[in-house]
């Protein structure tokens, strides 16, 4: 995969453009509606459904509470187990151990199971600079990836494409990265699901070294757990000689029994399933049973500045379902890619800001791609407050002010653009606080109300573009209250004085 979110335009720019699109928003508006009917049947089935969401919070803030101590007990355990663990400070540094640990091994192909840490860190791009073919085995993502496209949903990457497409990509495709599609592939699911099959089966079977992400990662035990579908990630996960596991920190859990929340959580906020189709768990290296070497790389890249902010650590909690995309009208029409992030929706608009910073137009645009309607906080999962965070960003955003910048300390300096944001903010403060000034405005607001646009110059255009500009009433309410209930209330005092 080619493709790249490097250098592309702020989130309105890029919404302005997918919006346009007529079959993109046909395809989003199909899947995510199924997608969020299934899910509400299977999350109603639940008595507890509740009391499980706040289980699920409740565990992962008191793990990231201790994050230091589970992740060293962790480590312990899969050194006893016979993995070897590797820290990541950042993306580079996560895609050079990666990439020195499959030229260790002398291979120059490796198959991967789906992963959202890999995406984020832009490993298949970093693999192949250094000759090292990477093949996507989830069907999604092998999508994506033969359409030299990327993803634009976290459960469902190219969920941005329809039959006709994948039939098209996979015939003139599929022959460049290894078995052809059939002579005469039709867009039948069945037919497609079996172009995928015999194409990957030639993968798994020669494949040596595997890469992984991990959903959950048991601190007790060491054991490392995806949860699929398809049964490609149990084929990468058992048939190669190495296996290497790329896991966020944020993914650790104490125990089993922690787990066994999750196990419940997930598959009904993602795939409205009662249970996964395949759990497979991995606890170091058995011999005569899967891989002979196991690295798990530990990745932070901006987690611990994440963690450092008691508003944002939230999103930390997410265990990557995707419900919030599912609900978003913001998502549904603007599509996965206007993010420009591995994580597209709700959940990308308030961790990609964290885990990059604001400094970048676009990572600056992303807590501002919401409307704040709270559809997201209603069905994740583990309770993140996703529109709080999102106000949070704004303010840092347009505000500036003290964060953590790569476990420092510092003082984030407020995005370009907002000067007069801040400028009628602080107009606003000071009218506020003269009563004397503010009923002033308003009278004269009032009397001038015939000469008012009806749209807003200069930037206060964008804000007029989609909605109408209120109407100023005829007097101010003060003037009407007055009029109509003051005197009446100082004479009935007087009265009864």
């Amino acid at each position: 995969m080619t493709g790249t979110y490097l250098g592309m335009p702020a989130f309105p720019e890029a919404a302005a453009v997918s919006t346009k699109n007529t079959r993109l928003r046909a395809n989003l508006r199909h899947a995510t509606h199924t997608i969020r009917a299934k899910r509400a049947a299977a999350v109603a089935e639940l008595a507890d459904w509740e009391r499980l969401r706040a289980a699920g919070a409740a565990i992962k803030d008191r793990t990231l509470r201790h994050l230091d101590h589970y992740l060293e007990r962790l480590e312990s355990a899969v050194t006893a187990a016979g993995g070897q663990v590797h820290w990541a400070a950042d993306a580079d540094e996560a895609n050079r151990i990666v990439t020195e640990l499959v030229r260790a091994t002398g291979e120059r192909e490796v198959v991967k199971v789906k992963s959202m840490a890999t995406q984020e860190i832009g490993l298949n791009d970093a693999l192949a600079e250094a000759g090292i073919r990477a093949y996507e085995t989830d069907l999604a993502e092998l999508i994506v990836q033969l359409g030299d496209d990327l993803p634009s949903h976290i459960l469902v990457p190219a969920i941005h494409r329809n039959r006709t497409e994948i039939r098209d990509i996979f015939t003139h495709r599929m022959a460049r990265w290894g078995r052809p599609a059939p002579e005469g592939l039709t867009d039948a699911p069945a037919d497609l699901a079996e172009a995928a099959r015999l194409h990957l089966r030639e993968k798994f079977l020669n494949a040596k070294v595997g890469i992984s992400g991990a959903n959950f990662m048991v601190a007790d035990t060491g054991t490392l757990v995806v949860v699929e579908s398809e049964g490609n990630g149990r084929m990468c996960l058992t048939l190669p000689e190495t296996l290497i596991s790329v896991v966020g920190i944020e993914k650790v859990v104490p125990t089993w029994r922690d787990l066994e929340v999750f196990l419940q959580l997930l598959p009904r906020s993602s795939t409205a399933e009662r249970m996964n189709p395949y759990t497979s768990t991995w606890t170091g290296t058995t011999d005569g049973d899967g891989p002979r070497v196991f690295h798990l790389v530990l990745l932070d890249n901006g987690r611990t500045d994440t963690l450092a902010d008691t508003v944002g650590r939230q999103a930390l909690r997410c265990i990557r379902c995707s419900a919030c995309l599912n609900v978003c009208p913001v998502y549904e029409r603007a599509g996965g890619h206007a993010y420009g992030s591995a994580y597209p929706g709700p959940i990308g608009a308030i961790l990609t800001p964290q885990l990059r910073g604001t400094q970048s137009e676009l990572d600056a645009s992303l807590p501002y791609a919401s409307s704040l309607c709270g559809a997201c906080y209603e069905v994740c999962p583990v309770a993140i407050d996703i529109p709080e965070i999102l106000v949070h960003l704004r303010e840092r955003v347009v505000e500036g002010g003290p964060a953590s910048v790569r476990g420092t300390r510092a003082v984030i300096k407020p995005a370009k653009g907002h000067a007069a944001e801040r400028a009628a903010m602080r107009a606003a403060r000071w009218a506020l606080d003269h009563p004397g000034v503010l009923r002033a405005g308003q009278r004269l607001a009032s009397r001038t109300r015939r000469f008012h646009p009806r749209r807003l110059p200069g930037p206060g255009r964008a804000w007029t573009d989609t909605r109408d500009l209120p109407a100023v009433p005829a007097e101010p309410f003060r003037d009407w209250w007055q009029r109509t209930h003051g005197d009446g209330n100082r004479s009935e005092g007087k009265s009864t004085s």
